[in-house]
């Protein structure tokens, strides 16, 4: 979706019975369709192909000759089987940057395992630092190690076009959602190679910067508040009316405010809730202090400034009329993002690829869909 976002034309193919499986995620639907599906799959064209038949092969391989990338995420060893793999493509189109997601990677003793976007938070060490002390785990509220592993894939594809210009041949790229979601563990990763201790849990708070976390307000709603030194500690004392604080030697310096963590936060969790989460926030603002309101969905695209920054637009569906959509957040001085389309039908340009870039005839299509390949 991103690299259609800045201007790829992109090529779904989909199964011809029932498409992606996303399609079928709900509710809620809105008139049939996923809502789910409606948000990841914009400026992309959908063509239905059974790859199981010679005939639906020969489409892909027809478009691969054509297309500069090819991105698939079946488990290991099935484009083998489909003998849609790298090296059969490479052969029609040495050009071509073959981009595989898989979960664990092709190989290893892992590589058959199938995992959806939560086993993958909890084995890339995501769900081992998320939620609170003593608690279960807590997977964050979004498919993140899915997101992650494509945002890696959609790096990769650049930089393997740019490689392309200089050498004029594709490669095949490997990208792991394991991989991708390990990767983030930087600093806590960083904690347990110098200590040799795992991290804990910490809810909101974080493991060296105190204070760190959300308050809960007179109103029960919450405020972020992000004190990274403590020159800021200085202000934040003085703005909430605990200037005694910024003095004290518990608290006075980073490393004390670590160390005595236990007897500064519920200071300050007594002093939060003495107001509102508005008067807090206009307070804090005032001081020009790192914080800021737990945003529900109706908040977030409320907002003036997500708003102003075009985060939330409408986009004209072929069935559904106009739809919100998440805007696009690179922003352009020259070359801008486009919403050129909304999520497609499934298979709504099966027909218009198939005679625009393909060169099929309308009597080779007719007998494609009477065939039920496409």
């Amino acid at each position: 979706m991103t690299l259609g976002d800045l201007g790829a034309e992109i090529i779904k193919i989909e199964n011809p019975r029932g498409g992606d499986d996303t399609r079928q995620w709900g509710p809620p639907f809105i008139a049939g369709e996923s809502a789910y599906f409606l948000s990841l799959n914009r400026n992309k064209k959908s063509i239905t192909v059974d790859l199981s038949t010679p005939e639906g092969r020969s489409i892909v391989y027809e478009l691969a000759e054509k297309c500069d990338v090819l991105i698939e995420n079946f488990r290991p060893g099935v484009t083998q089987k489909l003998q849609l793999d790298y090296l059969t493509m490479a052969k029609r189109n040495p050009r071509l940057i073959y981009c595989s997601i898989t979960s664990f990677g092709p190989t290893g003793s892992y590589a058959d395992r199938p995992a959806y976007d939560l086993v993958i938070q909890g084995m890339g060490g995501l769900m081992g630092v998320t939620g609170e002390p003593g608690r279960q785990p807590i997977r964050v509220g979004v498919a993140i190690s899915d997101i992650g592993g494509a945002m890696y894939a959609t790096i990769a594809v650049l930089a393997a076009l740019v490689a392309r210009q200089q050498t004029g041949k594709g490669q095949l790229i490997d990208i792991s959602l394991l991989d991708a979601t390990a990767s983030w563990m930087t600093y806590m990763a960083g904690y347990y190679f110098a200590t040799g201790r795992n991290p804990a849990k910490m809810g909101s708070a974080h493991p060296t910067i105190v204070p760190y976390q959300c308050f809960e307000t007179k109103d029960n709603e919450f405020v972020t508040v992000a004190i990274g030194n403590d020159k800021l500690f200085m202000g934040f004392c003085e703005a909430i009316g605990l200037r005694q604080l910024a003095v004290d030697e518990k608290f006075a310096t980073a490393p004390q405010r670590v160390v005595n963590r236990d007897e500064l936060i519920p200071i300050l969790e007594r002093q939060f809730k003495q107001r509102t989460r508005e008067e807090w926030l206009r307070l804090l603002a005032d001081a020009k202090l790192p914080a800021g309101p737990v945003y529900s969905m109706r908040d977030l695209f409320s907002d003036e400034q997500v708003l102003l920054r075009q985060m939330l637009v409408k986009v004209a569906h072929p069935k559904l009329g106009e739809i919100s959509q998440i805007g696009i957040p690179m922003k352009f001085s020259d070359t801008a993002p486009q919403i050129r389309e909304a999520s497609p039908l499934i298979g709504q340009q099966t027909d218009e690829v198939l005679r625009n870039i393909l060169n099929y005839d309308a009597g080779r299509v007719t007998e494609l869909h009477e065939r039920r390949v496409i």
